[in-house]
This record gives structure tokens, C-alpha cells and sequence, in this order.
């Protein structure tokens, strides 16, 4: 199952550009002084669209200490599987490390089944790092885990989770147009269940872009190409969700909808309708959008 109407959200308290991340984040561009009351404001407007179009989202409060200042982006250091599964990432900043925080763990232990906890956070002793469904792009039926290889994504890691999830690993180098490594591979690509929005542009070596290309055409999927300037405005940093009726929705910013051509849109909107929030001071210090901001829950509910 590709999508799930229940979703995990972190509700900041101390959210700012962090500068832990911004070496090699090229998506963050600003430090807004006010930037905590305006990604509250963002973040209240965007929970509220998800939950009048009927999806379910857990909302958990962030803890003024340790200070995590991306608290805001849970799905970089956890993720949740239908088989009762939940996986814990190693992450590359030291302040991210902070978000492995006990009271989101056990808020989700009380509301659903948590049958096994896979903690991959011991590699960061090693210098390998994984940072969840940011690092992965997991195509959940064909059991895929699609990767760009970036100082926050590294082979050794994501060969264990490769062992411990039973996810085949298709990676592959993705640039900007400075020649510089994508961060996160949910910036350039987004899998939802009959097709996949993403900048194959971006990844500059022939046979890797082909050998992705040819991944996605065999679980047939259609392919829904977005160029650098759509990438750069969060274009492929968008999640596929249902709500409790199974109506599916394609989740994304107001800017990544405004990027879109009519095409584009009319190609998304035959499988599924659009939901857009704005969340430009959240992408402008954070360096992360609509997708970043939501871990799915696909486990069972108590």
C-alpha cells in the first residue's frame, strides 16, 4: 500500500535556519528573525487543510529542550511500516540528533501497534548516515527504495536498511545546477502509487538516469518530468496521501503548485486532487517543504 491517511507531524517550538545543515542544504536561503511565528502560522494552516479534506494527522508538540531547530521534519529521522515496523535513522547534524526524541516514540506507541523498532542510529559512530523518507523515496508496493548518494545518504547505511526492511536499493547521483549533490532525494523525486513527478535532469550520468527511468516504467508508473526551476521551488517535494474515505491527494506547497504547468497539473489531477499550502518561510530557512514536514503512519491503529 502506496498511501495511508494517517500522518505524524511535529508542531516547532524553536524552529530557525539551522546552520548545522546549511553546508550542504542548498535549498536554504534566509534566516528570518521571526521566522518561529511564521512557520506556526504556516504549519497551523497546513494541519487544518489536511484534516478538512479528512486525513488524519497526529500532531505532536516539540520540547523547548534540546534545542531542534528542524524539529519540523520528522520523516528524516523516523518512519513507519504495515508490517508494525518503526525505523530509526542516523542523521548527519549533530542538533537533528536532538529530534530522536522518547515522547514522540511513545505518543505513537499509545495510538498504534508498534511491533519491532529497528534503531539505525549506532552508524553515526561510523560516519554513515540515512535520513529516512528524506534520504529514501520508497516506492512501498514494489518494495523499492529509490536514493541519491549525498554526505547525508551513504551506501553503507543504506545497505542495512536494505537487510532490515527487505527494500531493494536503486541509487544513483543527483546534482543541482551548480554540479553540487542533491541533500535529500525527496527534493528531486516523489513516488505516489500510478506515477512519479520527478527532475531526471538532475541526474547527470546517462546510465543511472536511464537505469532509474527504466525502475519506474517497470512498476508502471507514469513518468511526470519537472525541470531544474520546478525542482528548486519544491516541485518534487510532494506526498501522495488518502484520507479516511480513500480518496487520494497529492500534498504540496503553494510555490511547488504555482511552478506547475497546466499539463502538469492535468497529468497529476487524472489520478488524484491537489492539496497546496504556503509554506515559504518554512522552505526559505528550513530548506525543506510539504513532504519533509509529514512522517506516514502505516501501522495499525489500537
Amino acid at each position: 500500500m502506496q498511501t495511508t491517511s494517517n500522518l505524524l507531524m511535529i508542531r516547532p517550538v524553536n524552529f530557525s535556519f539551522n546552520t548545522e545543515t546549511a553546508g550542504n542544504n542548498s535549498f536554504q536561503a534566509q534566516q528570518d528573525l521571526d521566522a518561529q511565528e511564521k512557520a506556526l502560522l504556516e504549519f497551523d494552516s497546513f494541519i487544518y487543510k489536511l484534516q478538512q479534506h479528512g486525513v488524519d494527522v497526529t500532531v505532536i508538540n516539540d520540547t523547548p529542550n534540546p534545542y531542534t531547530p528542524d524539529s519540523i521534519f520528522p520523516n528524516n529521522w523516523i518512519s513507519f511500516h504495515s508490517d508494525g515496523s518503526l525505523f530509526l535513522y542516523p542523521m548527519f547534524a549533530l542538533n537533528r540528533r536532538q529530534e530522536r526524541k522518547v515522547h514522540v516514540v511513545e505518543a505513537i506507541k499509545n495510538k498504534f501497534v508498534v511491533n519491532s523498532i529497528n534503531d539505525l542510529s549506532d552508524l553515526e559512530n561510523q560516519h554513515a548516515f540515512l535520513e529516512g523518507t528524506g534520504s529514501m523515496v520508497l516506492d512501498r508496493d514494489s518494495k523499492i527504495a529509490y536514493a541519491c548518494l549525498s554526505p547525508r545518504t551513504t551506501l553503507k547505511a543504506l545497505a542495512r536498511f536494505s537487510t532490515e526492511s527487505n527494500f531493494s536499493i536503486e541509487s544513483f547521483t543527483a546534482v543541482d545546477t551548480q554540479g553540487k549533490e542533491i541533500y535529500h532525494t525527496n527534493v528531486m523525486m516523489c513516488v505516489a502509487d500510478h506515477f512519479v513527478v520527478i527532475c531526471l535532469d538532475s541526474i547527470n550520468n546517462p546510465a543511472e538516469r536511464e537505469r532509474v527511468r527504466k525502475s519506474i516504467s517497470n512498476s508502471q508508473k507514469e513518468i511526470i518530468e519537472i525541470s531544474f526551476d520546478q525542482m528548486n521551488q519544491f516541485a518534487g517535494n510532494m506526498l501522495q496521501v488518502n484520507n479516511k474515505e480513500g480518496k487520494k491527494f497529492l500534498v504540496m506547497s503553494s510555490q511547488a503548485f504555482s511552478s506547475l504547468t497546466s499539463t502538469q497539473r492535468q497529468s497529476i489531477e487524472k489520478y488524484n486532487s491537489i492539496i497546496h499550502s504556503s509554506l515559504d518561510t518554512i522552505e526559505r530557512n528550513g530548506g525543506g517543504s510539504a513532504r519533509c514536514m509529514i512522517a506516514e503512519v502505516f501501522l495499525e491503529l489500537k
